[in-house]
Formats: C-alpha cells, structure tokens, sequence
C-alpha cells in the first residue's frame, strides 16, 4: 500500500538543521510527507541553499522591504504557501513573531519546534535561562502555532539531562540532537495519527 504523503512546507531563517532533519525523513518512502517549499524571510539563509542541493522547491520572502508591516509581508508568505498547495506548515528555525492573520490561517495545521520543554523558558535564550535557574531536565517540545508566542498544544516533548559541567553551548548541542530525532516522530504523527514508539531513554512523545 503506498503511503500518502501530505504536501508540508517549511519556513526557516537560518541554517535549518530541523528543516534537514524533516526533508531526510521525508525521502523515506513510507513518510507521510512530502516537502513541497521551503520558505525564508532571509534570501540568504543557509537553509534554503540546502534544500536546492535537496531539489526542493524554495522561495525567499525577504521581510525588510515591508518595513513594520508584518500582516503584509505575512500574506505575501500565504501567497505563496498556497500556490505551493501546502496542506501543513513546520516552522523549522523561522524567526519571526507571527500576527494573528497567518496563525488563524493555519489554525491546528502550523508546528514549531522550540528548545525547550514548554511551558518552561518559552521565548529565547532558553538554555542560558534552563541553567541560571538550575533545573535538571531541559529539553525541547513539538507544539502547535497559536496567536500566544509558544502557548499552543504540545503534540511531543524529548528532554535530556543538565550536567554540572554544562555550558549554553554544550546543553544547546545535546537538545538539538533530540530536535531532529523529534521533529519528524511527531510529525509523522501528526498527520497518520499513529503514536510512535519510544526511541530513547529521553524521549517522550506525547499529544
């Protein structure tokens, strides 16, 4: 039987190591998705260079030109979401704090990835703040995109151990490992429904 693939696009802004993560999964035959974009609001991020050496469709959005105006520059990006014929959005790295006109477009069809393990630390530098606070378990959670900045649903979570010797860089290399593992799992998920089986000490995966 073969498998339906789902059309999903990708926004980045970077590097996008998840969005590479997502587009090797993806190349498997029995994944559930199919990437047909990848975005970026920067026409210079390394991320979409990557996806090209992939032969993937990509399209930059540059944001500066449309100055404070981000409900603008966002319907430019649903412009071209659609003409790609999208069915779910992952943001992989996407930099940008979304309005409510692009999130209610993709209401319960929009992921993100955020390295932490949400409701903590939400917003950035969650691995300097995971460790002035202390904690012990840090890791990084799957959610759906709701007009509250990382307020959505979480659909998976993967955590990992805060050693006494770590630094931000050090615990930020370790829970990015668990992204690229996480992401595709609760994606694949998300679009078959089947609850994937652990993988790792670490993994929990929930939703």
């Amino acid at each position: 039987m073969t498998t339906r693939k789902s059309p999903v696009a990708i926004l980045l802004s970077g590097r996008g190591s998840n969005a590479t993560a997502l587009i090797q999964a993806a190349q498997n035959p029995d994944f559930p998705a199919r990437i047909c974009l990848v975005l970026s609001n920067n026409p210079d991020a390394p991320g979409l260079d990557m996806a090209r050496a992939a032969g993937l469709p990509t399209k930059a959005v540059d944001h500066r030109p449309f100055g404070r105006d981000r409900e603008a520059h966002e319907r430019a990006v649903q412009e071209a979401l659609l003409e790609a014929g999208a069915e779910t959005v992952c943001l992989a790295g996407y930099m940008r704090l979304l309005t409510p006109y692009l999130t209610n477009c993709w209401a319960g069809r929009m992921l993100n990835i955020h390295p932490s393990l949400l409701p903590s630390f939400a917003g950035l530098h969650t691995h300097e703040r995971a460790l002035q606070a202390g904690t012990r378990i840090h890791g990084c959670t799957v959610h759906l995109v709701t007009e509250g900045m990382d307020e959505g649903p979480v659909l998976g979570q993967a955590a990992v151990p805060v050693l006494e010797d770590d630094t931000a860089d050090t615990l930020a290399a370790r829970v990015l490992e668990q992204e690229h593992t996480l992401y595709p799992r609760v994606l694949r998920h998300f679009l078959t429904g089947a609850r994937p089986a652990p993988t790792g000490a670490h993994a929990l995966v929930v939703g």
